[in-house]
């Protein structure tokens, strides 16, 4: 299968949601939503790769794809633990009550059903799409819990005495909220409580994940139609500092969120422990259209997340770091990897990075990929891109490290204070700067 370094990108056709994160018998392991019959979005199955350090990728093909009633139109996102040596796979099954005749990978009329399942791999490489499958938490039937049709996305943990899930939900389709589950062996769940933010907007919430890392407790959660841009309510992920016992599993959530990225493209993240016990996170980076090369969608690199002062910062992995390990003098010398620019940037200077605009105003960070963005006016998600981003305020130097690749740029504030990532496209091979300074550029090793 093919292999890919430091940005993990569709093998070919689609991918969105990454899934199934987890380090396991020495590999990562990143599972990802994949339609494998073009570059759009269809019926879901599971895309698979592995690597052994974060940086170097390889594709291992289809891991899960429909074969059950409950999963006949699509294998939705979820989670991956190890047990006794296995992979346990949790993820929602999707089932059309109305399919449209024009287009079997699309539901008709909004009429369908969530069930969360589970797989089992006795070693992370195989997987019996008709033996190894099971239910395990049936569609929700009470609406004063969450909602049939919009109940998915399980992330799953091991506490101090016990298993426990988080779903995503709503109530009623005007409120987001989340769903706790509890079970002693991981097929025998039970509900316990659900946590809700009525001040917070938005009428959905998406690929939650709840982790304990360094610094705090962490909730992340992808909220449909949180923020409102040009008469259209948007979906964003947004992080919390948040308080969570187990015991009821009761979760206090504050009224204060950050974005997980201040460019707005990045979805769906998910996290797992690296082999050294840091957390680690990965998100989909959304696209408007296809690539020269015909595929569409890409991760973020992995970032290092912690909480410092009531603040969540997203780390560059040291591991993506040090692949960048080659100084170079000008751009022409990268490989087609791409490269990593490193500066400080002082108020009102303005760095040109073929075509993207990075600038300071005050204290904030801004970019702007006007030159190199696709047309605004198609594709999945078009309709809600955003050509210039910025930053809350930040305290003090602005201490930049951009990785660029050729449809993507990822701009880490301060080590990880605050991040910008952007897709992009057709970006030029080379650097202006409005004003004189000292621009360190490092690229990955050769071969």
């Amino acid at each position: 299968m093919s292999r890919q370094k430091l940005h993990l990108k569709a093998p070919d056709n689609w991918v969105n949601d990454p899934n199934g994160f987890i380090y396991y018998k020495g590999q990562y392991h990143m599972f990802y939503q994949y339609f494998p019959y073009g570059p759009r979005w269809g019926t879901m199955h599971w895309g698979h790769a592995v690597s052994e350090d974060l940086v170097n990728w390889e594709h291992k093909g289809i891991a899960l794809f429909p074969t059950k009633r409950e999963d006949q139109n699509g294998c939705f996102s979820g989670s991956a633990v190890e047990e006794d040596g296995k992979m346990y796979i949790v993820y929602t099954g999707i089932r059309y009550e109305g399919s449209n005749p024009e287009d079997i990978h699309v539901h008709q009329e909004h009429r369908f059903e969530a069930t969360q399942m589970m797989m089992i791999s006795q070693d992370g490489q195989t997987f019996d799409n008709w033996a190894d499958k099971q239910v395990i938490i049936p569609p929700v039937t009470d609406g004063r819990i969450g909602h049939r049709m919009h109940t998915r996305d399980p992330k799953i943990w091991k506490g101090q005495d016990a298993w426990y899930m988080i779903l995503g939900s709503t109530l009623h389709e005007k409120q987001g909220t989340a769903l706790f589950y509890r079970s002693e062996d991981l097929h025998s769940w039970e509900y316990v409580n659900r946590a809700l933010k009525p001040s917070l907007p938005g009428w959905m919430w998406e690929c939650p994940d709840y982790f304990e890392t360094e610094g705090g407790k962490v909730l992340l959660l992808s909220v449909m139609g949180i923020v409102e841009n040009g008469g259209r309510r948007e979906e964003h992920a947004v992080c919390f500092e948040v308080d969570f016992q187990e015991e009821g599993c009761r979760m206090d959530i504050p009224d204060d969120y950050q974005f997980l990225d201040y460019g707005m493209d990045l979805y769906a993240p998910q996290t797992t422990l690296d082999e050294d016990g840091r957390r680690v996170m990965m998100a989909w980076l959304r696209m408007p259209e296809k690539t020269d090369a015909g595929w569409i969608g890409m991760f973020s690199s992995p970032r290092v997340v912690s909480v410092r002062n009531g603040h969540i910062y997203f780390q560059m992995h040291p591991n993506i770091r040090q692949a960048y390990s080659r100084k170079i003098a000008d751009v022409s010398e990268a490989s087609p990897e791409g490269y990593m620019a490193c500066f400080d940037l002082q108020e009102e200077e303005t760095v040109d990075l073929g075509g993207f605009l990075i600038y300071r105003k005050g204290n904030r960070i801004c970019t702007d990929r006007r030159k190199v963005f696709a047309a605004v006016n198609g594709g999945y998600y078009a309709q809600s891109a955003r050509l210039t981003s910025q930053t809350p305020e930040i305290i003090g130097e602005a201490r930049l490290e951009i990785l660029v690749d050729e449809n993507m740029v990822e701009v880490y504030v301060n080590d990880g204070e605050y991040v910008i990532t952007n897709a992009v496209y057709h970006l030029g091979r080379y650097i202006t700067s409005g004003e004189p300074k000292s621009i360190q550029l490092y690229a990955p090793e050769e071969g």
